[in-house]
Order: structure tokens, then sequence, then C-alpha cells
């Protein structure tokens, strides 16, 4: 099979390297022999390369800025990211070609992220660092988050692994998701976010962007939420009214929250995020690490090419309708 694998060259992302493909193949021999790879990070080994490609495995901005395009072989588009909202409108795609997330990837990183932001609404770090900010000493006590009751939106990689952490740490956990049914790291799962926020200390927002989710947390959902509780966000900034969430921030109404992604991004100088009190702001990397992000998303190309070639159902294959 002809495989190419582009990436965009950035300080901010993980180039896929030769290194890392020979590193994914050692591990998975029985589907990584005799295929012919090429490498690119430009518009023109791109156009090149698809020229007979059978398989792409792209970072998904990097397929993003080069919609749409042509590719006659194509099999299969397999994108490093779980998420791919940065490809819509999906029309740009090559039409019946399967496109492929990495779903699976993020789980470990991003359930640390989850408790640890967890655990840092329960300790008033939010308030702390805004204290510091302002040089004032203050006597801020936070609680012990043993017995306190979560909300988290979104039961896939990323969601159900902060559940299970917050479980073992004794949090009361809800999880919404669209279908009804247990999880283990839930006490229990509910299909609507409106069944779950009046008694939610916590509120984590670990789901796709869709046409269904965008503002999912609007300004009366925030207003729904107890007095002091705390919003944690790693799914996509679009998922909540940013402003009534500043506001709810700057009027005391929201004790706290911990945010990984925004509208936009980067956030420009001046934006009001960055003096708004009682938050922590981090720059969308609750869920990658640099360290295992690439060995991760190839191991998970190659379970999707052994189950091509095996003709059965792609593991990651990814809906446009549903948007995940």
């Amino acid at each position: 099979m002809r495989i190419h694998l582009q990436s965009q060259a950035s300080t901010h992302n993980f180039p896929l390297s030769r290194e890392d493909w020979q590193a994914a193949c050692t591990r998975a021999p029985d589907v990584s022999a005799g295929h012919e790879v090429t490498f690119g990070d430009t518009r023109e080994a791109f156009e090149a390369a698809m020229r007979t490609a059978e398989a792409l495995v792209s970072q998904t901005q990097a397929l993003a800025d080069l919609l749409p395009f042509e590719a006659p072989h194509l099999r299969m588009i397999y994108c490093t990211s779980a998420g791919l909202d940065r490809l819509a409108p999906w029309e740009r795609l090559p039409q019946g070609v399967p496109v492929l997330n990495n779903r699976g990837t993020h789980a470990v990183k991003a359930g640390e992220y989850g408790i640890m932001a967890l655990l840092m609404l329960a300790s008033r770090i939010p308030a702390c660092t805004t204290a510091q900010r302002e040089q004032h000493w203050g006597g801020l006590h936070g609680t012990s988050i043993g017995g306190r009751r979560a909300t988290i939106v979104g039961l896939g990689a990323l969601g159900g692994s902060i559940a299970i952490h917050a479980r073992h740490f004794g949090v009361h956990v809800t999880g919404v998701r669209r279908t009804p049914g247990e999880h283990p790291g839930c006490d229990r799962v509910v299909t609507s976010i409106d069944d779950a926020l009046d008694r939610a200390d916590y509120l984590v927002l670990a789901a796709p962007l869709t046409q269904a989710t965008r503002g999912l947390l609007s300004r009366e959902r925030i207003r729904r939420l107890p007095q002091g509780a705390g919003v944690v966000n790693i799914g996509r900034g679009g998922l909540v009214d940013q402003d009534a969430l500043l506001d709810a921030l700057d009027d005391g109404h929201l004790g706290g929250a911990v945010l990984d992604v925004f509208e936009p991004e980067p956030v420009p100088p001046g934006h009001r995020l960055w003096t708004t009190p009682n938050l922590v702001m981090t720059p969308h990397t609750s869920a990658d690490d640099k360290a295992t992000y690439n060995a991760r998303s190839l191991d998970i190309f190659f379970d999707n090419l052994r189950a091509l070639q095996a003709g059965q159902p792609l593991p990651n294959l990814f809906d446009p309708a549903r948007g995940y």
C-alpha cells in the first residue's frame, strides 16, 4: 500500500517523523511490512503524494489547510486528532473515502488532567492564583473532594477516564451522554445535561463539538449550577457561552474554572479571559502527551489498517453526521 504521512512544521504540535513510523512498525510487524511510505510538510509534497496514495495519515490542522484535494486512489484518511471539527464542511473531503480519528490516544493524559482540575477547584487554586496576581493574602480554604458531586458531559475516552479517576477519590459522578446505560466511572448516567446541573459541585465538559453540542453550556444553564460551582472544559471552546461563563466568574456565581479550550484560539492579547478572576487557563494541552502522542496514534492507525485488510469494520471510523 502507498501510505503518505503529512505534518505541519510547528513548535506547537508533534510532526510525524520517520523515527516515529519505524518504531510503530516494529510494534506491528504483521501489518507494517511491504508498504511504500512518503513523508511531507509542504503543499507540494502533499499534492505529489496524493496522485498515488492509498492511505493518508495526517495531522488534522495540516489536512484542514490543504482542503479540498483530489486523491483518486485513496482508501482511507487517518487524522491524529480525536475531534475533527476543523475539517468541516465535510464536502471538501474526497467523497466515499473513510475518515478515521485517533480516539483512544488521549485517555491517560486527559484523565490525569481532569482529576487535577477537580482537585484544583476543591482546593480553590483558581482563587489562589487570582489572589497571588493581586498580591493579596487571604483565607482561601478549600475542601476535600471526597463526597462531592461531579457531572461529566461526554463519556468517551476523555470523560470516561476522568470519571474513573474521580470515583477513586470518592466523588459522586453523574455522566451525560447520548445513549443510556451504565458506565464503570459513574454512579448514574443520564441523557440530558438538564437532568444533572442543579446538584453539580463540578461540571466537566469532555464532549466533541457538533451541531448538537455547540453552545451546550448556555447562560441559562450556567445560572442553574449551584452557587460556587466549578467548571472544567477540555472539549472545545464552542461548547460554552464563553462570555456568560466569564460573567459568572466575575460576579461570583461560579467559584472557579479550569479551561483548556477557548474561542478563539490562541487567545489574543487583551482578551478578558486573561484577567477574569478565579480562572486557570492552559493552552489546549490537557490531553496531549508529547512523549507518547505519535506512538499511540500510529498504533491506532495500524489497528485500523489491520481491520481494513481483513475486511472488518474500522474501529476509529468518524461519522460526520454525528461529529465524532
